[in-house]
């Protein structure tokens, strides 16, 4: 394929290829608007090519940080996970400028391609890597409002439609240089991207509240647990009752129940969304301490033959045993019983112990940190059936497990409010996507339509990137 390059054209010319036809808009916006493609807006950047040998994890005198696909986050960059090259590989434009876009060109995940990050300074010593692809706003636009585009779910709609097609894993240049953009009179520009960024504030510390409040409750609530299982919390109960410490035993999992794992689908296996009565537990449902039903998918019955002998019980303790939420720990509802378990986790069953205390237990810091100890000696990051069988446990007798359970279990009903919060900060998120949406459409109560159609913007452009 030709490379890309510009091609100096007259001002009709221009306007002919850098206007989307009006069948191709994608829907309707204010009169002194016009639907354009985002190649006139913008100059895009390959990323910096570098011999393997010559990364490296520290920086040196004269390095430079190369941004790969993990230091993009929707809408931010951040810099936990660095590879440093010498400069002498870095050209002028690949140093990251205030807002550049910076967008996951080639991965090897459907979710992650297209995800766009946003550059808030000018970088002298940060660039970014062959499979990212950087958007640069002209200096004629409103450069912050055409990097928030990108954040839209107008856009990634289109990444996701392409990214079914033959090149799932790559977005070429033309795939972004085509995709249509609606543009406003620069001053209505300039009054979107204030409204945006005054809403934006606003709920910024709203969402920073909510997660101080979450903080405050997974602080209070480790404290409690450490409280409760080094036997703290019921000194006054065993007071009252005569009982002593010398009462609480240290087991291992393998002595208070049995653990077995799950069952990895055939090769070929499909779930289904249809309740065929042969629910599957895959490791995504497994949260908050128990199984998410509502996203449940289920097995054929022919498939459910062959896995008859890998089903829980109702309250079981699962832990999930490979993956990012590695330890997560919670019980089986009644409602789940004879489901199918996935290999990601474990289930402890037949326990001689409290079941709800043990799954409160094994979420304890205390526990989790034993748990992680475990995982780093592990194969492969996996958590093995014979290390969860050897994990220590505190078990103190039947009837002060049960008063743990009920002191723990009134304190986070209490408390549940603050898990609620959770709900907030996705609204909060969905709240922003709302906002971009009707900004790209006019519809924020900032357009003067007395102004002169952004059309004047592009006449003094006369250059378009032709592929």
């Amino acid at each position: 394929m030709a490379k890309a390059k510009k091609q100096a054209l007259t001002r009709e010319d221009f306007l002919a290829q850098a206007l989307v036809p009006e069948d191709e808009q994608p829907y309707k916006v204010p009169e002194n608007w016009l639907w354009v493609k985002v190649n006139a807006l913008v100059d895009l950047h390959r990323g910096v090519s570098y011999p393997k040998d010559a990364a490296r994890n520290e920086k040196g005198d004269n390095d430079c940080l190369i941004m790969r696909g993990g230091n993009i986050e929707e809408g931010n960059l951040n810099f936990d996970d660095n590879v440093f090259v010498n400069k002498s590989f870095v050209s002028s434009n690949q140093y990251v400028k205030k807002h550049d876009v910076i967008i996951v060109s080639s991965t090897g995940s459907t979710k992650v391609i297209g995800k766009a990050g946003i550059s808030d300074t000018d970088y002298s010593d940060i660039a970014f890597g062959a499979f990212l692809t950087l958007v640069r706003p002209r200096e004629e636009f409103e450069k912050r409002l055409i990097a928030q585009f990108f954040q839209t779910d107008e856009y990634r709609n289109i990444i996701r439609t392409l990214a079914k097609g033959v090149n799932i894993n790559n977005i070429k240049n033309e795939y972004i240089q085509n995709i249509p953009i609606p543009l406003p009179p620069l001053a209505e520009q300039r009054r979107i991207v204030e409204c945006i960024e005054s809403l934006f504030a606003k709920l910024d510390r709203t969402k920073e509240l909510v997660q101080n409040a979450l903080d405050s409750f997974e602080t209070r609530k480790a404290a409690i647990l450490h409280k409760a299982f080094s036997g703290e919390l019921t000194a006054k109960w065993r007071e009252e009752y005569g009982v002593g410490m010398d009462s609480w035993e240290e087991k291992t999992l393998g002595e208070i129940g049995q653990v077995k794992g799950g069952k990895r689908l055939p090769k070929g296996t499909s779930l289904v969304d249809e309740d065929t009565g042969f629910p599957y537990i895959k490791a995504g449902d497994l949260k908050q301490g128990t199984v998410l039903i509502e996203k449940l998918q289920y097995l054929t019955p022919d498939i459910q033959k062959t896995l008859k002998n890998y089903t829980v019980q109702t309250d079981d303790v699962y832990v999930t045993i490979v993956g990012a939420c590695i330890g997560d720990v919670g019980l089986i509802p009644c409602a789940l019983d004879g489901a199918n378990l996935t290999e990601n986790a474990a289930r402890i069953t037949d326990l001689i112990c409290n079941s709800r205390y043990l799954s409160l237990c094994m979420s304890a810091n205390t526990i989790q940190s034993k748990i992680k100890n475990k995982i780093a000696s592990a194969t492969l990051g996996k958590l093995s059936l014979h290390n969860i069988k050897s994990l220590f446990i505190p078990i103190p007798s039947l009837f002060e497990q049960q008063e743990i359970v009920r002191i723990l279990d009134n304190f986070l009903e209490k408390e549940q409010r603050s898990c609620e919060l959770c709900d907030i900060i996705e609204k909060i998120d969905l709240m922003k996507k709302a906002i971009l949406a009707r900004a790209f459409r006019g519809e924020l109560g900032t357009n003067d339509p007395s102004e002169e159609s952004a059309e004047g913007l592009l006449g003094g452009n006369k250059e378009l990137v032709v592929v």
